[in-house]
Protein backbone atom coordinates (compact mmCIF):
# COMPACT_ATOMS: atom_id res chain seq x y z
CA UNK A 1 0.00 0.00 0.00
CA UNK A 2 2.78 2.55 1.47
CA UNK A 3 4.42 1.40 -2.11
CA UNK A 4 1.15 2.35 -4.58
CA UNK A 5 0.92 5.25 -2.30
CA UNK A 6 4.52 6.55 -3.27
CA UNK A 7 3.90 5.72 -6.92
CA UNK A 8 1.47 8.03 -7.06
CA UNK A 9 4.08 11.21 -6.42
CA UNK A 10 3.07 14.23 -4.13
CA UNK A 11 -0.40 14.81 -4.49
CA UNK A 12 -1.40 11.47 -2.91
CA UNK A 13 -0.36 13.68 0.25
CA UNK A 14 -3.61 16.57 -0.07
CA UNK A 15 -5.71 13.29 -1.42
CA UNK A 16 -5.17 11.45 1.85
CA UNK A 17 -5.66 14.66 3.58
CA UNK A 18 -9.59 15.38 1.73
CA UNK A 19 -10.07 11.40 2.66
CA UNK A 20 -9.20 11.77 6.60
CA UNK A 21 -10.98 14.94 6.58
CA UNK A 22 -14.22 13.00 4.58
CA UNK A 23 -14.56 9.75 7.28
CA UNK A 24 -13.98 12.10 10.09
CA UNK A 25 -17.05 15.05 9.10
CA UNK A 26 -18.78 12.09 7.94
CA UNK A 27 -18.59 10.36 11.63
CA UNK A 28 -19.39 13.30 13.32
CA UNK A 29 -22.26 14.27 11.56
CA UNK A 30 -23.80 10.75 11.92
CA UNK A 31 -23.23 11.29 15.52
CA UNK A 32 -24.73 14.48 15.52
CA UNK A 33 -27.31 13.92 13.31
CA UNK A 34 -28.76 11.17 14.98
CA UNK A 35 -32.98 11.04 15.56
CA UNK A 36 -32.58 11.29 19.10
CA UNK A 37 -30.14 14.07 19.38
CA UNK A 38 -32.30 16.56 17.01
CA UNK A 39 -36.19 15.58 17.50
CA UNK A 40 -36.61 13.09 19.95
CA UNK A 41 -39.37 11.05 20.23
CA UNK A 42 -40.76 12.14 23.74
CA UNK A 43 -40.79 15.74 22.80
CA UNK A 44 -43.21 15.03 19.58
CA UNK A 45 -46.24 17.86 19.42
CA UNK A 46 -49.34 15.63 18.65
CA UNK A 47 -52.90 17.02 19.59
CA UNK A 48 -53.12 14.97 22.62
CA UNK A 49 -49.79 16.67 23.79
CA UNK A 50 -50.10 18.99 27.10
CA UNK A 51 -47.81 21.97 27.23
CA UNK A 52 -47.33 21.72 30.85
CA UNK A 53 -45.80 18.02 29.95
CA UNK A 54 -43.71 19.17 27.09
CA UNK A 55 -42.17 21.54 30.29
CA UNK A 56 -41.57 19.14 32.67
CA UNK A 57 -39.73 17.44 30.47
CA UNK A 58 -37.66 19.76 29.38
CA UNK A 59 -37.37 20.90 33.23
CA UNK A 60 -36.45 17.05 34.10
CA UNK A 61 -34.58 15.95 31.27
CA UNK A 62 -31.22 18.27 29.98
CA UNK A 63 -30.28 15.93 26.89
CA UNK A 64 -34.07 16.56 25.80
CA UNK A 65 -33.15 20.22 26.26
CA UNK A 66 -29.81 20.13 24.80
CA UNK A 67 -31.69 18.67 21.46
CA UNK A 68 -32.44 21.00 18.22
CA UNK A 69 -36.10 20.53 19.12
CA UNK A 70 -36.20 20.77 22.79
CA UNK A 71 -34.13 24.38 22.05
CA UNK A 72 -36.65 25.90 19.82
CA UNK A 73 -39.77 24.63 22.45
CA UNK A 74 -37.60 25.98 25.09
CA UNK A 75 -37.45 29.11 23.69
CA UNK A 76 -41.37 29.67 23.19
CA UNK A 77 -41.72 27.96 26.90
CA UNK A 78 -39.96 31.32 27.41
CA UNK A 79 -41.91 33.64 25.79
CA UNK A 80 -44.83 32.20 26.94
CA UNK A 81 -46.34 35.56 28.77
CA UNK A 82 -45.24 37.36 26.16
CA UNK A 83 -47.41 38.05 22.96
CA UNK A 84 -47.37 35.58 20.29
CA UNK A 85 -45.63 37.41 17.84
CA UNK A 86 -42.81 38.09 19.64
CA UNK A 87 -42.81 33.88 20.86
CA UNK A 88 -43.04 33.21 17.40
CA UNK A 89 -39.99 35.51 16.74
CA UNK A 90 -37.92 33.88 19.75
CA UNK A 91 -38.60 30.12 18.30
CA UNK A 92 -38.30 31.13 14.90
CA UNK A 93 -34.29 32.37 16.13
CA UNK A 94 -33.38 29.29 17.91
CA UNK A 95 -34.67 27.02 14.99
CA UNK A 96 -32.24 28.99 12.56
CA UNK A 97 -29.54 28.14 14.86
CA UNK A 98 -30.47 25.03 15.26
CA UNK A 99 -30.29 24.53 11.68
CA UNK A 100 -27.01 26.29 11.50
CA UNK A 101 -26.25 23.61 13.82
CA UNK A 102 -27.25 20.77 11.77
CA UNK A 103 -25.64 22.06 8.40
CA UNK A 104 -22.63 22.05 9.95
CA UNK A 105 -19.51 21.14 7.96
CA UNK A 106 -21.68 19.35 5.51
CA UNK A 107 -20.79 21.86 2.75
CA UNK A 108 -16.76 20.94 3.61
CA UNK A 109 -18.12 17.25 2.36
CA UNK A 110 -19.47 19.06 -1.26
CA UNK A 111 -16.07 20.37 -1.63
CA UNK A 112 -14.27 17.56 -0.53
CA UNK A 113 -16.31 15.64 -3.51
CA UNK A 114 -15.59 18.35 -5.90
CA UNK A 115 -11.89 19.21 -4.96
CA UNK A 116 -10.60 15.63 -5.18
CA UNK A 117 -11.29 14.94 -8.98
CA UNK A 118 -9.97 17.81 -9.40
CA UNK A 119 -6.57 16.80 -7.76
CA UNK A 120 -6.44 13.21 -9.45
CA UNK A 121 -7.01 15.23 -12.68
CA UNK A 122 -3.87 17.17 -11.96
CA UNK A 123 -1.93 14.16 -10.92
CA UNK A 124 -2.79 12.53 -13.99
CA UNK A 125 -1.38 15.49 -16.48
CA UNK A 126 1.72 15.98 -14.43
CA UNK A 127 1.88 12.22 -14.68
CA UNK A 128 1.54 12.34 -18.87
CA UNK A 129 3.74 15.57 -18.75
CA UNK A 130 6.59 13.18 -17.34
CA UNK A 131 6.23 10.52 -19.07
CA UNK A 132 6.59 12.41 -22.21
CA UNK A 133 10.01 14.47 -20.65
CA UNK A 134 11.56 11.31 -20.90
CA UNK A 135 11.57 11.16 -24.66
CA UNK A 136 14.86 12.82 -26.37
CA UNK A 137 13.40 13.86 -29.60
CA UNK A 138 15.69 12.05 -31.97
CA UNK A 139 17.12 9.59 -30.09
CA UNK A 140 16.21 5.84 -29.87
CA UNK A 141 14.53 6.24 -25.79
CA UNK A 142 13.14 2.52 -24.84
CA UNK A 143 8.83 3.14 -24.40
CA UNK A 144 9.22 1.42 -21.37
CA UNK A 145 10.48 4.48 -20.07
CA UNK A 146 7.31 5.95 -19.95
CA UNK A 147 5.46 3.92 -17.71
CA UNK A 148 6.14 5.19 -14.23
CA UNK A 149 4.63 8.80 -15.47
CA UNK A 150 1.42 6.77 -16.66
CA UNK A 151 1.29 4.57 -13.40
CA UNK A 152 1.41 7.65 -11.41
CA UNK A 153 -1.32 9.40 -13.50
CA UNK A 154 -3.59 6.55 -13.36
CA UNK A 155 -2.65 6.26 -9.39
CA UNK A 156 -3.44 9.83 -8.96
CA UNK A 157 -6.89 9.52 -10.83
CA UNK A 158 -8.02 6.19 -9.32
CA UNK A 159 -7.25 7.68 -5.88
CA UNK A 160 -9.19 11.34 -6.60
CA UNK A 161 -12.56 8.68 -7.88
CA UNK A 162 -11.99 6.45 -4.39
CA UNK A 163 -12.17 9.93 -2.18
CA UNK A 164 -14.77 11.98 -4.29
CA UNK A 165 -17.67 9.60 -4.53
CA UNK A 166 -17.70 8.32 -1.20
CA UNK A 167 -17.86 12.30 0.27
CA UNK A 168 -20.30 12.77 -2.73
CA UNK A 169 -22.76 10.13 -1.17
CA UNK A 170 -22.27 11.54 2.41
CA UNK A 171 -22.88 14.97 1.36
CA UNK A 172 -26.15 14.22 -0.41
CA UNK A 173 -27.24 12.10 2.59
CA UNK A 174 -26.65 14.48 4.98
CA UNK A 175 -27.97 17.17 3.27
CA UNK A 176 -31.04 15.13 2.27
CA UNK A 177 -31.17 14.38 6.27
CA UNK A 178 -30.89 18.11 7.49
CA UNK A 179 -33.65 19.18 4.48
CA UNK A 180 -36.15 16.39 6.47
CA UNK A 181 -35.51 17.59 10.09
CA UNK A 182 -35.85 20.91 8.96
CA UNK A 183 -39.01 20.54 7.71
CA UNK A 184 -40.25 18.29 10.74
CA UNK A 185 -38.90 21.15 13.02
CA UNK A 186 -40.72 23.91 11.24
CA UNK A 187 -43.83 21.70 11.59
CA UNK A 188 -43.11 21.07 15.50
CA UNK A 189 -42.76 24.57 15.87
CA UNK A 190 -45.56 25.79 14.55
CA UNK A 191 -47.76 23.50 16.44
CA UNK A 192 -46.22 23.85 19.98
CA UNK A 193 -46.75 27.83 19.50
CA UNK A 194 -49.95 27.00 18.24
CA UNK A 195 -51.08 25.33 21.47
CA UNK A 196 -48.83 27.02 23.55
CA UNK A 197 -51.63 30.08 22.87
CA UNK A 198 -54.70 28.38 22.48
CA UNK A 199 -54.15 27.16 25.94
CA UNK A 200 -53.26 30.47 27.41
CA UNK A 201 -56.31 32.06 25.98
CA UNK A 202 -58.57 29.40 27.12
CA UNK A 203 -57.18 29.60 30.55
CA UNK A 204 -57.86 33.11 30.25
CA UNK A 205 -61.76 33.01 28.70
CA UNK A 206 -62.40 30.30 32.03
CA UNK A 207 -60.85 32.67 34.17
CA UNK A 208 -63.22 35.72 32.75
CA UNK A 209 -66.41 33.39 32.62
CA UNK A 210 -65.67 31.90 36.44
CA UNK A 211 -65.37 36.01 37.20
CA UNK A 212 -68.73 36.60 35.63
CA UNK A 213 -71.01 33.64 37.14
CA UNK A 214 -69.27 34.63 40.50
Amino acid sequence: MWELFKAGGWLMLPLLLCSVFTVAISIERFIRLRNASVIPKDLTVTAQTEVQHIAQLLQQNSKLTESALGQVLFAGLSAKHETDQFARAQMEAAASQEIHYLEKNINFLGTMSAVSPLLGLLGTVIGIIESFLVIDVGSNVSPTLMIPGISKALIATAMGMVVAIPALIAYRYFQRLVQEYVAELEQQATLFHAKLFYQRQKTAYDHDRAKDVA
